[in-house]
């Protein structure tokens, strides 16, 4: 399997993204963010459209959009928390903008041969990254995955208390808005692996997972990605095994299967 290239490049991006979506997903569970990361994965989709159109790479406007939108939500949140209703204002506003951009590529520039582009935008692509691409990709998720190691202890005091994480000098705001452009960047390069409608799944799946196994945060972290450096690993050799299975549905099914088991009583940890 890993004589072919695409096979290498898919294993050496995936591995990258999903440590990285491991890591980000932990703390969107932990601080009860999973819908941003969800109007992320749709402002990701719309930024490759709108590059797209423009006649532009779809990563420029994939990894500028995303970042911003997320700077935006976290300026608009009390303490760079973005609540529902900011986060539902940008899905909703987003949403269409995305629908514009979709018309205006297809009806366009569909023609120059990058049809398809809107639809890796959606579901990924992973088979048909070339090794600069899988490279790049490999190298940005490495840096989001050191930049949340890094913050991790005073992010986790400034998710379980906020108040008491200020009082004692820690940049409540800024650590707020420095994990929201994480976010953006994992959304973003997570887009070309499992594309902007699964993103979350690899996000939440994995991290849910963890925190069901153990009560510990840090070993939780851990934990977490290391289910969705696992859950890569299986889905891209299933469907290398099964050429009828997309990537993105095998790897999003293993993850899902082991949110699943976790949740069976048996295996669920009860804290003392």
């Amino acid at each position: 399997m890993l004589a072919h290239p695409f096979m290498q490049h898919a294993f050496l991006a995936g591995t990258a993204v999903a440590l990285a979506a491991g890591l980000v997903g932990y703390f969107l569970v932990l601080r009860a963010q999973v819908f941003t990361a969800d109007a992320l994965s749709h402002v990701a989709f719309t930024g490759a459209l709108a590059a797209l159109a423009a006649g532009l790479d779809a990563r420029l406007g994939l990894f500028a959009v995303t970042v911003l939108v997320a700077l935006a939500m976290g300026a608009l949140g009390q303490r760079a928390r973005p609540d529902d209703v900011v986060i539902g204002g940008v899905f909703a506003w987003i949403l269409g903008l995305g629908v514009f951009f979709l018309t205006l590529y297809t009806t366009t520039r569909s023609g120059t041969g990058n049809g398809a582009a809107s639809v890796s935008v959606l579901f990924g692509s992973i088979f048909g990254l070339s090794a600069g691409r899988a490279v790049l990709t490999a190298v940005i998720a490495l840096l989001v995955s050191a930049a949340v190691v890094a913050l991790a202890r005073p992010l986790l005091f400034a998710t379980v208390d906020e108040n008491v994480a200020a009082a004692r000098g820690v940049p409540v705001r800024l650590l707020g808005l420095g994990f929201l452009v994480l976010v953006g960047l994992t959304a973003a390069e997570s887009t070309q692996v499992v594309g902007a409608l699964l993103i979350v799944g690899l996000l939440a799946a994995p991290a849910g997972a963890a925190s069901r196994l153990t009560t510990r945060p840090l070993r939780a972290l851990g934990l977490s990605a290391g289910i969705a450096v696992a859950s890569m690993w299986l889905g891209l050799t299933i469907s290398y095994l099964v050429p009828a299975l997309p990537p993105s549905f095998a790897i999003l099914a293993v993850a899902t299967l082991t949110y699943l088991g976790t949740a069976l009583p048996r295996l669920r940890l009860r804290p003392a």
